[in-house]
């Protein structure tokens, strides 16, 4: 979309947008770290702030119509979640964020599951939070985790899953949409494939979640797993998904409170599936803003959402093409990266690339992105050792970007060999 900067109506509806977001709105900067966490509308905001000034007790076993409303309140929640990704309301699990999701799963499942001789199946570009509870669950049980490469443009070939996969296999872990290059898996037929040696999958959905529909009953995955945080409500609340068998066999991961049935002095019983697994006060303030999120996210549309990140997308893209010294990690087609554009800048260290954008009010993500292997594996297949050693730069897009945020950092990108002394 070489002509977005003129698009008088694509400019139309971002500052409809734009003025939702209270802290986009009246500062400025240019805020593209959306990867790391999404900022919050307005409505979300109110969502809570309402909660707190009218809702607000401790949940569940209060007799009181205080405590009733906010029980309420915290499953009314649930069960929009729910909706929003196809499940039963007895399947969605509250957490933290997406990485105690997974952990959840991992002690849960993996340690009860899992045993000496087993197989993990962990693709090179997981999230370490999708990495290293596994290799945790491996060490602990005897189990073998086994490592899912990509190419030089993060794709995952189907065909070298169904050769790693056997009768060993008890679980696949995989992204579908990867943190550092945005790459998009096919994680349904990826599904057909673990399940086919009899293994569940499980799937990291923090950054595709918030960004397109997922359907987790058209995927058939096990698990999907995702943060608040990353789709415009407050942080401190995650969700885990699970298939209703799956969760019925696991044992809680953390126990007290709320998740309880009976006590007695040897022992207890547990609640049911999913309140045997929110052990403690629960988040209903960050839950009700979750729903709030969602019920935005689909005020908004995914049609319009992915039409401005992909729009914004090819247009960064566009102009980065023609920088001297800029090398896009991943593919180089635009299509190739959902919302997401990790780079280095040639002879550069990305910290001091991030410094510099800072400068210029310019807010973007340099380090490792959590994700060091995938990196280093990239890094490899090139045989190179870049400055700075495997660090990148990344840009990440939401659909409340508009382009002059694009132009902005395009500017400031153009600039920093100059301010380095390398022009």
């Amino acid at each position: 979309m070489s002509n977005i900067s003129e698009d008088k109506d694509f400019e139309l509806d971002s500052n409809r947008i734009r003025r939702h977001f209270p802290l986009i709105n009246n500062r400025n900067i240019a805020y593209l770290d959306n990867g790391a966490t999404t900022q919050k509308p307005m409505q979300v905001l109110e969502a809570m702030n309402n909660y707190y000034e009218n809702n607000n007790a401790n949940p569940f076993r209060g007799v009181y119509e205080l405590s009733v409303d906010a029980t309420d309140a915290y499953e009314r929640a649930r069960a929009r979640v729910a909706k929003f990704i196809n499940a039963k309301t007895e399947e969605i699990v509250f957490t933290r964020n997406a990485s105690e999701s997974i952990n959840l799963v991992a002690y849960s499942l993996g340690i009860k599951g899992i045993s000496e001789g087993d197989e993990i199946v962990v693709s090179i570009a997981e999230h370490h939070s999708n990495f290293l509870p596994w290799l945790q669950v491996a060490k602990r049980t005897g189990a073998k985790v086994v490592f899912w490469e990509c190419d030089e443009e993060g794709n995952f070939d189907i065909e070298t899953l169904k050769s790693l996969v056997n009768e060993k296999t008890k679980l696949v872990a995989i992204t579908q949409v990867s943190n550092v290059i945005g790459k998009i898996n096919d994680v349904k037929s990826f599904a057909k494939v673990a399940r086919s040696v009899g293994a569940k999958i499980l799937v990291d959905g923090a950054q595709s979640v918030p960004h397109m529909p997922v359907d987790v009953k058209n995927l058939d995955c096990d698990f999907l797993v995702f943060s608040g945080h990353k789709m415009l409500s407050p942080m401190g609340i995650g969700v885990l998904y699970g298939k209703l068998e799956h969760l019925e066999e696991m044992d809680p991961f953390l126990y007290g409170g709320e998740m309880i049935e009976t006590v007695t002095r040897t022992g207890a019983t547990y609640a049911e599936v999913p309140h045997k697994f929110e052990a403690g006060t629960v988040n209903v303030g960050d839950a009700v803003g979750l729903e709030a999120a969602i019920d935005y996210i689909d005020t908004i549309g995914f049609d319009t959402i992915m039409k401005r990140e992909r729009a914004l997308t090819q247009y960064a893209f566009e102009l980065i093409k023609d920088i001297e010294g800029i090398e896009i990690i991943g593919s180089q087609e635009a299509t190739e990266h959902e919302g997401i554009i990790t780079f280095r800048v040639k002879g550069v260290h990305p910290h001091d690339v991030a410094s510099i954008f800072d400068t210029k009010g310019v807010a973007v993500r340099a380090g490792h992105h959590c994700a060091q292997p995938l990196l280093q594996h990239l890094y490899d297949l090139k045989d190179e050792k870049p400055t700075g050693g495997i660090s990148t730069t990344r840009v990440s897009i939401s659909f409340y970007n508009n382009v002059e945020d694009i132009e902005r950092f395009a500017k400031a990108l153009s600039e920093i060999r100059g301010e380095m002394g390398y022009e």
